[in-house]
């Protein structure tokens, strides 16, 4: 910083925010760049007067930077495995490295991830599944680092930048596939409540119903998560008596495994006795016996674009829009039929 600028009225400067704070140069130029050894109520204190004074420093990301910090909850499955490869592709093409940061609860970066984040200065920064709270957004732009969402756990306001998919089409999709084939007993599925995509999924499934004049019975529409164990234990529900539905839409393929198993177990055909549709697309939809009937979502694609947007955000380019959902469509395979 030149004396120029020092002097310039109206002009808040690292020498005032020092004074102001009570602290040295050294331990404001620490929390700028991310450093540890600061103490909790002195970062807090100094990075409220940043916010205070809408201190933006220059260079905080380093120009040139080869790295995109990707914050993601669980690379375990199939459906990160498309993310992570998603954004590898884009990186790749731009001579750039992806580093992975594990995401808290709620799908929320630690606490120790902000500091980490801006010592390591990537170009940019991608968030899975998260509804950043209003205190990480602020950090980020306050410190020139662009991130942009991808699958929104939920409403963004405006201005954030983000790349989902049509969930409530796909939803709806799913379920008029399987009235299409003459199924009227219908059971669905969700994933996590506090992600928007869950209820955008179900909403599309009750819209579906709605339109064809039947009923819903809500004691078979389920909240679980996105896993095996959360398809089997809602099969356990949905299929222990005679009284049970003649197809069942879950929430992602995985849930969708779930409960082909746990037909199995019960004696029961798929798709003779009952017809499951999963969601995502994802390889398990191939591999599984039956062949799975799915509503692609384009997950890679969606990784893709989000990268993109990040990239030329951090090159100072304009991205005209900021904000996309991606189109899903229906996938018919062999674990869907007419009802016996």
């Amino acid at each position: 910083m030149s004396r120029t600028d020092a002097a310039r009225p109206g002009r808040t400067t690292l020498a005032m925010l020092a004074t102001e704070a009570g602290v040295s140069m050294s331990t404001i130029s620490k929390v700028l760049n991310g450093h540890t050894d600061v103490a909790p109520a002195t970062r807090q204190r100094v990075e409220r007067l940043l916010d205070q004074h809408a201190y933006q420093r220059r260079g905080t990301v380093a120009r040139g930077s080869t790295l995109l910090e990707l914050v993601f909850s669980d690379l375990s499955n199939p459906w990160g495995s498309e993310i992570m490869a998603g954004v590898q592709e884009i990186a790749h093409q731009e001579g750039m490295s992806v580093v992975l940061s594990p995401s808290g609860a709620r799908h929320e970066p630690g606490p120790g991830w902000l500091p980490g984040v801006l010592q390591r200065r990537p170009a940019g920064v991608l968030l899975v599944s998260t509804d950043p709270a209003p205190l990480l957004r602020e950090r980020l732009s306050s410190r020139s680092i662009p991130f942009a969402v991808i699958d929104p756990a939920g409403e963004l306001p405006p201005g954030t930048p983000s790349v989902g998919s049509t969930n409530w089409a796909g939803g709806l999709a799913a379920t008029r596939h399987l009235i299409e084939l003459g199924h009227t007993r219908i059971a669905a599925l969700g994933g996590h409540a506090h992600m928007l995509c869950s209820w955008a999924r179900l909403d599309g499934y009750r819209s579906a119903m709605a339109s064809a004049g039947l009923p819903v019975r809500e004691d078979w529409v389920h909240m679980g998560d996105f896993l095996v164990t959360g398809g089997r234990a809602a099969a356990e529900r949905l299929l222990s008596s005679d009284d049970r539905p003649t197809a069942v839409f879950a929430g992602n393929d995985l849930q969708a495994l779930g409960i082909i198993e746990v037909a199995a177990e019960r004696g029961l055909r798929v798709p003779e006795d009952v017809s499951v549709v999963g969601y995502d697309d994802t390889q398990v939809a191939m591999w599984a016996r039956p062949r799975l009937t799915t509503v692609h979502q384009p997950i890679r694609r969606m990784a893709e674009e989000a990268t993109r947007i990040v990239l030329r955000l951090a090159a100072g380019e304009p991205v005209e829009q900021q904000r996309l959902e991606l189109a899903t469509h229906l996938v018919p395979r062999d674990s869907t039929a007419r009802p016996a």
